[in-house]
């Protein structure tokens, strides 16, 4: 319902409430039963079996359930726990991860403000703020959070920050009496408060008329939960993959079935060796693999500040081809500051960063100090004496109590060597005449000691601040302000506002005597002009070398704001983000034209300026449209829809909403863009990282059902048995396997454009150097095994699957190291410098020496200790496959005319 457009007579009749005694006890007893509590309903999460359910639902994961279920029917129970093992194995890991994840963020339940003061029966009460219903009436005060939705009945100087609900920095000025029209954004109602803001100045009350759901941020929770999950990436590709991999498992088993029968072999043998096919087949340490390397993704994003709340998350970022940001909080500092000031004719520039009082003042490119410029020191006394903000430190961290405008004029004052109690002490306040937003100003009387006079200063809007002075202060003397003066004043007010500059002017008023009832009329008149403090939210320093990595990186980078188009504009081009002002555009443009007409937009739109909830998803889903990768960072509940939609959402830490952190895949720690971009940078290195062992796995595994393929073609027993198949792609793969995935980041990882999403794991060379390395794997294996079959004879079928399993290994230890990279050789990149796999590849043989010589080992992978003898072939082919993958790196781009990837 449009609540703005009803003035509060309306509404409290319709509500039936006295907006001066408030509800009845009893009436809201009765109320509260028919609309429930005050709070936002929490999306119910997953439950333990859900998420258990979840870890067995790959389609590798239920191919291995599947060959562990025929295991047990054939009586192989020792690889049927085995493999049942592996995918509880895996199962844990996730589950443990995820879990991780989520203890970090038990901390961010409550976003809504704990208590209100309402009128009940006549008295002011403090209560829950959830016990609210439609028709209370709640006092406002300075520091209040706004504990519901209210259409305000009384205001009084009345200023609400709305950062976290409009994306706006400044707070927001409300005024009860007036009415809105229809379809007014909601960041310009201004006889309205709402749930979850912050009164920043002045005092009001407000009639109840949405709570819990119904209120605004309620409704964006409601849409927050339709919002569909979506697959990563990652996910599609691994699942993909998988069902070529089953499908391609079931298609040979069918076949080497069907010949199996043709030949006359046993039934039950032909049902071990289609096992036998599965398990060769599936990299059962794939899915494992990959958690773990993603877990350890994970920690090392926290080390970079980002708690990563999804595993899979990880990946994305580094696919990321558009990032989505909000301006104020993320971007900007959200700290409003003085950056320009002007008087006695000069411009001067005030460095500096947020609330720190601390700062230099430069005028023509020189440090000065206060005293050097005439009128400057009168200018920061004012700046200090005219405000009822506070400044305070905590932690080495410091921050306003109070309006952010009064806070970085208190901080200027501060940079000035002012301090506020100090001079307050000084010139105590006697009168005042607070700020409105109809008059625009604020003024204070105050004494001054050891003087006969008193004096009154003023700050507000320079164009009815210079209309209102007669004099100006001028090199140390107060001279009469001609009109060709104030036509240059109100030039140089321009000047500064064009910059997107908050301005403010400042003049003072000299008594004799205080006056006993100040009035605007009288005592804002014939003042002495002092100078302008041009302010605003400025951009954090690290964003701009952020985004500049950012564009050498191929991301686009997209402002989303709720901010005014100048002040968005501004700022962007301060940041880096466009240069042209046709780049950036109103929210208001949004709703004039279709979703198609909006994915063009979206190509040459760098800032979106006054945009509502509703357009920052409509934003982010025409580019996924386009077939961008979108991140959207944010840290208002305003963002929260569009970080759900988004395929990678990020909350800010520090100043996030608990919607905003509640809502996202990842949330920044230290609320800094840049590391965004460090998470970009870590995305790309898991997923290259992820290519190198699912290649090294692949062409193991498909080597491996070669093999046994053939020696069923060629009519021969089969090669190698079930269990050894499962050891060596647990435990001889797995450790290698493991090692490419903690390899490091190529040096120009950040100099590459984002891989397109519809790009495969297994690309164009991945699947030629696969073939390679598969036929290769095979045919050193093949040739071991026809060798020692020729040796031992067909009755000493264990030395000979002894003698074939061990070629089979040793050559995959040593292929592991080429596939380090898929186009540089060994020698380029170093044998030794991956420690992590000298250590996997030597575990993994130590391993193997314990399967060959270990007695009680023997019994259960059926194996023998090996001579002399056997070592000879067993090297004469085990070093095939390593010569082959540097070969093809050699060769690849000659035939293929292909530049190096």
């Amino acid at each position: 319902m449009e609540w703005y457009r009803k003035n509060p007579k309306e509404i409290a009749d319709e509500l039936a409430v006295s907006m001066t005694d408030g509800l009845s006890t009893q009436d809201a007893k009765d109320r509260l039963e028919k609309h429930g509590p005050n709070e936002l309903k929490e999306e119910k999460g997953k439950s333990l079996m859900s998420k258990i359910i979840a870890q067995f639902s790959d389609f590798l994961i239920l191919i291995l359930m599947s060959a562990a279920l025929v295991s047990i029917f054939v009586g192989e129970t020792k690889d049927a726990i085995v493999i049942m093992s592996i995918v509880v194995v895996n199962a844990m890991l996730g589950l443990y991860q995820e879990g991780k994840a989520e203890k970090a963020l038990e901390s961010l339940k409550k976003m809504a403000s704990p208590t209100a003061k309402v009128l009940r029966d006549g008295k002011t009460l403090e209560i829950q703020s959830s016990q609210l219903v439609p028709g209370d009436v709640v006092v406002l005060e300075t520091g209040d959070i706004v504990p519901a939705d209210l259409r305000l009945s009384e205001s009084s100087n009345l200023k609400v920050e709305e950062a976290s609900l409009t994306g706006e920095s400044v707070p927001s000025e409300k005024k009860a009496s007036i009415n809105l029209v229809e379809d007014t954004p909601l960041g310009d109602r201004h006889n309205m408060a709402y749930m979850s803001t912050i009164v920043t100045y002045g005092r009001g009350h407000g009639i109840v008329v949405g709570t819990g759901a119904s209120t605004e941020i309620g409704k964006i929770a409601t849409m927050i939960q339709t919002i569909d999950e979506e697959s990563t990436p990652l996910q599609k590709k691994l699942n993909q993959l998988g069902k070529i991999l089953g499908i391609t498992v079931i298609l040979v088993c069918i076949a080497v079935f069907a010949i199996g029968i043709i030949q006359g072999r046993d039934l039950l043998e032909m049902f071990m060796i289609a096992v036998s096919l599965a398990v060769a087949a599936i990299p059962e340490g794939l899915p494992a693999i990959v958690t773990i390397v993603l877990a350890i993704g994970m920690n090392k994003m926290v080390e970079r500040n980002a708690i990563v709340k999804k595993l899979l998350a990880v990946e994305t970022l580094g696919a990321t081809s558009v990032i989505c940001t909000d301006k104020t909080g993320t971007l900007t500092q959200n700290e409003m500051t003085v950056v320009k000031l002007f008087t006695n004719n000069k411009i001067v520039d005030v460095e500096g960063r947020g609330y720190e009082p601390e700062g230099k003042f430069i005028l023509d490119k020189n440090e000065i100090k206060v005293e050097e410029l005439e009128g400057l020191n009168l200018l920061l006394t004012i700046s200090a004496l005219v405000n009822d903000a506070k400044l305070e430190e905590k932690e080495n961290q410091f921050r306003i109590i109070g309006d952010p405008t009064e806070g970085a004029l208190l901080t200027l004052s501060e940079k000035g060597g002012i301090n506020s109690k100090t001079i307050n002490g000084k010139y105590p306040r006697v009168k005042e005449i607070p700020f409105d937003s109809e008059r625009k100003m604020m003024t204070t009387f105050h004494e001054m000691a050891g003087k006969d006079e008193n004096v009154s200063f003023t700050k507000g809007a320079p164009d009815i601040i210079i209309d209102r002075c007669s004099k100006i202060l001028l090199r140390g003397d107060v001279i009469p302000l001609t009109e060709d003066m104030r036509k240059k004043l109100q030039e140089q007010n321009t000047v500064l506002s064009k910059d997107s500059l908050r301005v403010l002017a400042l003049a003072f008023r000299e008594y004799q005597k205080v006056p006993e009832e100040p009035s605007s009329e009288e005592d804002e008149n014939d003042m002495i002009f002092v100078g302008l403090a041009g302010m605003i939210d400025p951009p954090r320093p690290e964003a701009r070398e952020a985004i500049a990595k950012c564009k050498k990186a191929g991301i686009n980078t997209i402002m989303i704001t709720g901010d005014y188009r100048e002040t968005a504009f501004a700022i962007a081009k301060d940041l880096g983000l466009t240069e042209k002002e046709e780049e950036a555009i109103m929210g208001s443009r949004i709703d004039s034209i279709s979703d198609e007409e909006l994915r063009e937009v979206v190509k040459e739109t760098k800032v979106f300026a006054r945009v509502s909830p509703e357009h920052k998803v409509r934003i982010v889903t025409a580019l996924r449209a386009n077939g961008d990768i979108a991140a959207m960072t944010g840290d208002g509940v305003n963002d929260a829809m569009a970080i759900k939609k988004a395929d990678i959402g990020i909350a800010m830490g520090i100043t996030g909403t608990d919607v905003a952190k509640n809502t996202a895949d990842m949330i920044l720690t230290d609320d800094n863009f840049s590391s965004i971009v460090a998470a970009v940078e870590e995305g790309r290195i898991i997923f290259s990282n992820i290519k190198k062992f699912v290649y090294f796995l692949l062409s193991c595994n498909i080597g491996e059902v070669l093999l046994v393929f053939i020696s069923i073609l060629l009519n021969l027993p089969v090669p190698l048995l079930a269990i050894q198949l499962l050891w060596l792609n647990l435990v001889t793969d797995s450790f290698p396997a493991l090692a490419l995935g903690v390899e490091k980041g190529e040096p120009d990882i950040m100099d590459k454009p984002p891989r397109d999403p519809k790009e495969a794991i297994l690309d164009k060379r991945m699947l030629i150097g696969v073939s390679f390395q598969s036929l290769a794997v095979a045919g050193a294996s093949l040739a071991a095994y026809l060798i020692s079959l020729d040796v031992y004879g067909i009755e000493n079928i264990v030395e000979v699957r002894t003698i074939t399993f061990t070629t089979l290994i040793l050559s995959e230890l040593l292929r592991a190291y080429s596939s380090r990279s898929q186009h540089l050789t060994l020698f380029k990149i170093g044998w030794f410098s991956n420690k992590k796999m000298l250590l996997a590849t030597f575990g993994a043989f130590l391993l193997l020496m314990a399967v060959l010589y270990i007695p009680f080992m023997n019994d259960v992978f059926y194996t023998f200790p090996l001579n002399g003898g056997d070592w000879k072939i067993v090297l004469s082919f085990a070093f095939i496959p390593l010569f082959v993958g540097e070969l093809s790196k050699l060769v690849y781009p000659f035939i293929f005319k292909e530049a190096k990837l």
